[in-house]
């Protein structure tokens, strides 16, 4: 999780209602002997929308999936800081049963932000669903808002009905192999999906002891939150057992996992962490950490460095990194020296294609 500041929100908010004909790039026809459209390396995607009883509206959604057709591709969302990811726009999906994988973004993130990640899961083989979190979103990332856990879980298990009851999309899905992964506070998320529980007790003593030491702690403060007085939301009990296998990159809040919890935990958990130094407290899941590694009998891990916690951003536009120090802003776009964030990228792709056996 993180402080998000105006660039980014602009940035992140840039995501366009519907993809514009005009713009999308459509290949030139073959010699009248072959009248077939150029094949490229893209997925299939289409916008979701879910209904859930918890949320006073619907959340906004993006699936991406093997295409088994195409019409045209263009780029499925725009940013002012992010490099587009090409897709084959409301191209028919691919015949037989696919692998679904869930995904969930990060404080002040939307589903943008994961459609590289997305895309290459959906090239992979799986189909793949993100949900835009409310409150927790671009444009709306609220701290206080944030420490409601169960509704993000909440919102996943949603987007799970919601998608297998679809008429267009539920004959593709292999009802038996469902995943989930997120990132930061969405790798809290797949935590409490898993079974983790959260702790009251053990947030407040978490940031007592490191106050704005760690950036998640720092986030609450400025929101106000009161620590003494979390909602019940907090503490929720959000395994959903149609999940098998659970991926937290660089997940929020692991020191106040609730240990009692963890024999909830029956599935296999991945976790990733971004860098060896400098890295934020909750992502080290080590005995100098949570030691969630050591306390959990089905859990792995896969390091990538150099890098840090925002080298899971998508690539960035050349002059983005100078746009944002003009600005002031986060340097969502500035790696560690001699990071090189398309190789990151390609590592967790593997890593977690691997795990989920796509």
């Amino acid at each position: 999780m993180k402080h998000v500041t105006s660039a980014f929100l602009i940035a992140m908010s840039l995501w366009a209602a519907g993809v514009l004909p005009a713009q999308a790039q459509t290949p030139a026809p073959k010699p009248a002997a072959d009248t077939t459209p150029e094949k490229h390396d893209y997925a299939g995607f289409d916008r979701f929308d879910v209904y859930a009883a918890h949320r006073s509206r619907p959340m906004e959604a993006s699936i991406w999936y093997p295409a088994g057709t195409h019409i045209y591709f263009a780029p499925a969302g725009r940013s002012m800081l992010w490099e587009p990811v090409t897709a084959y726009i409301g191209a028919a999906v691919k015949p037989g049963k696919h692998p679904l994988v869930l995904i969930s973004h990060g404080s002040g993130g939307n589903m943008v932000t994961m459609s590289w990640l997305a895309s290459q899961l959906a090239l992979k083989g799986a189909i793949v669903l993100g949900v835009n979190h409310p409150g927790t979103t671009s444009g709306d990332s609220s701290p206080r808002r944030t420490v409601y856990l169960g509704q993000r879980a909440a919102d996943i298990s949603a987007t799970l009905d919601q998608v297998l009851a679809n008429p267009e999309f539920a004959p593709f899905i292999d009802p038996d192999n469902i995943s989930v992964v997120g990132f930061s506070l969405g790798g809290t998320t797949v935590l409490n999906l898993a079974g983790m529980q959260f702790d009251r007790q053990k947030m407040r003593d978490y940031c007592g002891r490191f106050g704005d030491k760690t950036q998640d702690c720092a986030f609450f403060r400025k929101g106000g939150v009161d620590f003494d007085h979390l909602p019940d939301d907090f503490v929720a009990k959000s395994r959903d057992h149609r999940i098998k296998r659970f991926v937290a990159i660089e997940p929020g809040l692991t020191d106040a996992v609730n240990d009692a919890s963890l024999t909830d935990v029956k599935d296999d958990v991945l976790f990733i962490r971004l860098g060896r130094e400098n890295g934020w407290r909750a992502t080290d899941f080590g005995p100098t950490g949570s030691n969630l590694l050591s306390k959990l009998s089905h859990a792995s891990l896969a390091v990538f460095a150099p890098a840090y916690h925002l080298t899971f951003l998508p690539e960035c536009k050349p002059g983005a990194a100078e746009t944002l120090k003009k600005m002031e802003d986060d340097p969502l776009c500035s790696d560690p020296a001699g990071t090189d964030r398309k190789a990151v990228h390609d590592g967790m792709v593997n890593a977690i294609g691997t795990f989920l056996k796509l």
